[in-house]
């Protein structure tokens, strides 16, 4: 009788299989999980085998289906109408019994080449080759275990005259555990993505969900992840594989518009990785002439935010932003990462940082990644790098969500062990408190965060500008650029008219902010003249944020602690509260102080405790080095003029302040050194009426003297002798002591006028400039406000 024809269909194996002949069960490039070998086989039993032969590492055993799976299985003779025919059958055998397979050897035709006979093995046959010439001499960053053990289950096939394919082989035995039927979905031959679970991902995925809550969704939908017939890593590489295949086209749109930005304006800056040609698989950078710009105003500190994944291609897109003078969140380019190497990030700051004509940034904050770090290492070494404490945060809730549950105080203990302590020694012992509370000294994660701590923990960072008005609250500039426009369902044909949309919308804040700035004034709370004056330099936002610490300098005072000549140390502590002190170190002479809080080293305004001591100290006005540009009014001026007020009241309150700190420590080191002993006190006593003296005859005569055509002159008899001395050129005589000082005080009268003068005409200067300034901003409002009622009328 002729032996039984099968048909079998191939759709119900194989669509996991590599192809490959003879090669690991990988798959290679993309993410890979091992078939689950070693998982215990109720569906098989052990039987000795008799010839004593060994199978690789099953040490004599072998396993053999059991019960009604005997009926099911191929034998020599079984017919196929096709090799694909076989495969799938035999495939479909090892899914029931509990092995994954692989297409092992071939033999070819001497004829015509075509294939004569092929073997399908078990995925566990042979051994993996571990001096393979490929492997040996490079190191394997991520090996994958072995599974390979040797073993000799079989299924061979040949084609005969009339084409049918005939069994001429079969090996039945395995020397391994057979898997169990609720994770045979799990072994590489058996998982496969049916039509139907396509079309689920496809919808999701463009919805914006990512490959784990796809698989949450399948489950539910089938039943049961072995009803699901494959992995999350299947799931990942089908959406990766789709995500590819979609960016074809999208890409190409995307080159497309940054070539007519740039035709339009050659200011206009993008870069490709490699050649335009592998856009694919390459970076892509752009910065408008706006963002280089920016840089140049606000350039001292940036975010680089690679968490804001944009579109349903989950492609990170990647801006890099700052902050402008409302502190609100300022764009200095973006870029499309499809691929997060560290030589992907190299080249992107490279790149960004010659758009940005080469001047690197004081800080730049980053989310935590040890790739992005290197990077940065690389390309900006004198550069500040930190940690986004809030992505730490937000990752600590995922990576301690036990400890979250079980202790619900934990959050609140967390965050004050972070923001609040003042001091490095407080913090660690803050630190080392709470794990010990929460047992968590041995938690990997967290040990880690600790590790890194100098990148985040703000107590570490306090001594480098960052921007932020405050430690423990998040910057707006942290917020991303894009919130509100772009979401996870985005994708890129939609992309850039929302983008566009989204820095639109940012100008039209930064205008509105400049008109209420320079067309509102401020509600003063206090006399103080250094009020009035930020009131005029800062923009409204800083001013108001100012404002909150000058008055609260009425709740601290401020008591000298240490004279260490020329700089004094004062303790600032609010009233009742001298437990908690900081400590001002002032520099009289310079007009310097420093804060043990480091305010104005990472904000770039001062501290309500340096201005309790400028309170004490008579200092009437803010010194020139502690008004940063970049937060006043006229930060995006293009004119260089000195960081200092702008009028004459308020440089001589300025010099006036000086002067009068300056004679105040002198004096006070000399009734220090003449207290010592009655000697030194009359001494001391002497001298200081020898000088009253001195000074009230100065201050007679400068009162005294007067202005005719723009030189100080004296009495009629002095100026006669001065005349008198000119016309006849007599010699040169002696003067006395008396003469000296006249002299002298006549000199000094003039240098003073001439000072003053000079001072009049800067301030006029200054005055000139600042109205242009003035001027071509509301000009650039009123230009704003027109092209935007024109969009609102079209």
């Amino acid at each position: 009788m002729d032996p039984e024809i099968l048909e079998f269909d191939i759709g119900l194996g194989g669509g996991g299989s590599s192809g490959r002949d003879g090669d690991d069960d990988a798959n290679i490039g993309l993410d890979v999980d091992e078939d689950m070998a070693d998982s215990p086989a109720p569906s098989s039993i052990l039987a000795s085998n008799s010839n004593g032969g060994g199978f690789g590492t099953g040490g004599g055993e072998i396993y053999l289906p059991e019960g009604d799976l005997l009926d099911l299985e191929p034998y020599e003779g079984m017919e196929f109408e096709s090799e694909e025919a076989a495969k799938a059958f035999y495939n479909s055998y090892a899914r029931r019994v509990g092995f994954s397979t692989r297409v092992s050897s071939s033999r070819r035709s001497r004829r015509d080449g075509a294939i004569i006979q092929r073997q399908f093995v078990c995925a566990k046959e042979g051994f993996r080759n571990l001096n393979e010439k490929r492997t040996k001499d490079r190191e394997i960053k991520r090996p994958r275990t072995i599974t390979r053990v040797g073993c000799k289950a079989s299924l061979s096939v040949k084609v005969q005259d009339s084409g049918k394919w005939v069994v001429s082989g079969f090996v039945r035995e395995h020397n391994h555990e057979l898997v169990p039927p609720d994770q045979v979905h799990c072994l590489r031959s058996h998982r496969q993505i049916s039509g139907p679970a396509k079309t689920l991902i496809d919808t999701l995925q463009a919805a914006g969900m990512g490959p784990r809550r796809i698989m949450s969704a399948l489950i539910k939908e089938y039943g049961g992840i072995s009803k699901v017939g494959f992995t999350e890593v299947d799931c990942r590489n089908y959406m990766r594989n789709n995500r590819q295949r979609s960016l074809e086209g999208d890409i190409q749109l995307l080159l497309d518009y940054l070539r007519q930005m740039q035709a339009e304006n050659p200011n206009f800056f993008f870069a490709v990785q490699g050649d335009e040609d592998q856009a694919l698989t390459s970076n892509v950078f752009w910065a408008d002439p706006k963002s280089r710009m920016n840089y140049t105003y606000f350039g001292d500190t940036v975010t680089f935010d690679t968490t804001y994944r944009s579109n349903r291609y989950r492609l990170p897109f990647a801006p890099f932003t700052g902050v402008n003078h409302h502190g609100q969140p300022v764009l200095f380019g973006c870029a499309f990462l499809i691929n997060e190497s560290e030589a992907s990030f190299v080249w992107l700051f490279k790149t960004w940082l010659m758009a940005m004509s080469g001047r690197p940034p004081v800080s730049i904050t980053t989310d935590h990644d040890a790739v992005i770090r290197s990077a940065i290492t690389q390309v900006f070494p004198e550069t500040r790098h930190r940690f986004c404490k809030w992505h730490i945060f937000k990752k600590c809730q995922e990576k301690l969500s036990h400890v979250f549950l079980k202790h619900p105080t934990f959050e609140a203990d967390f965050h004050k062990c972070v923001n609040l302590p003042e001091s490095i020694e407080e913090f660690e012992s803050c630190w080392l408190s709470l794990v010990d509370r929460y047992e968590l000294r041995d938690h990997e994660w967290l040990q880690m965060m600790y590790n890194d701590r100098r990148h985040w923990i703000p107590v570490y960072l306090r001594d480098t500008f960052f921007a932020e008005m405050s430690i423990t609250q998040r910057s707006d500039s942290m917020n991303s650029y894009f919130d509100g426009f772009v979401n996870a369902s985005t994708n890129l044909n939609q992309f850039f008219k929302l983008y566009e949309k989204a820095l639109e919308s940012r100008n039209e804040k930064e205008v509105k902010a400049d008109y209420d700035t320079m067309n509102t004034s401020p509600a003063l709370k206090t006399p103080s003249p250094m009020e009035k004056q930020a009131s005029e330099l800062y923009t409204r936002k800083l001013f108001t944020r100012f404002q909150e610490e000058l008055v609260g300098t009425l709740t601290f005072m401020a008591s000298k602690s240490d004279d260490d000549d020329d700089v004094i140390t004062y303790q600032v502590a609010k009233f009742g509260e001298d437990h908690k002190s900081y400590y001002v170190k002032f520099n009289v002479l310079e007009m310097k102080a420093t804060c043990s809080c480091q305010m104005f080293e990472f904000s770039g305004l001062l501290c309500r405790h340096v201005l309790a001591v400028f309170r004490v100290t008579n200092v009437l006005t803010l010194p020139s080095h502690y008004i940063l540009k970049r937060w006043t009014k006229n930060a995006r001026s293009s004119v260089i003029l000195e960081e200092r007020s702008s009028d004459v009241y308020t440089n001589y309150l300025e010099s006036h302040t000086v002067r009068y700190n300056t004679l105040r420590h002198e004096t006070f080191k000399l009734v220090d050194e003449g207290s010592k002993s009655l000697d030194t006190c009359n001494v001391a006593i002497d001298a200081l009426q020898q000088a009253a003296k001195r000074v009230a005859l100065a201050t007679k005569n400068e009162g005294r003297a007067t202005l005719v055509n723009g030189r100080i002159r004296g009495d009629s008899a002095r100026d006669a002798s001065r005349s008198n001395t000119t016309n006849h050129k007599m010699p040169c005589q002696p003067l006395s002591e008396d003469d000296m000082d006249k002299k002298i005080r006549e000199l000094t009268n003039e240098l003073d006028y001439a000072s003053r003068k000079c001072e009049v005409y800067r301030s006029n200067l200054l005055s000139v400039l600042k109205d242009i300034e003035d001027h071509k901003l509301q000009l650039s409002i009123k230009v704003q406000n027109i092209k935007i009622s024109m969009k609102d009328g079209l």
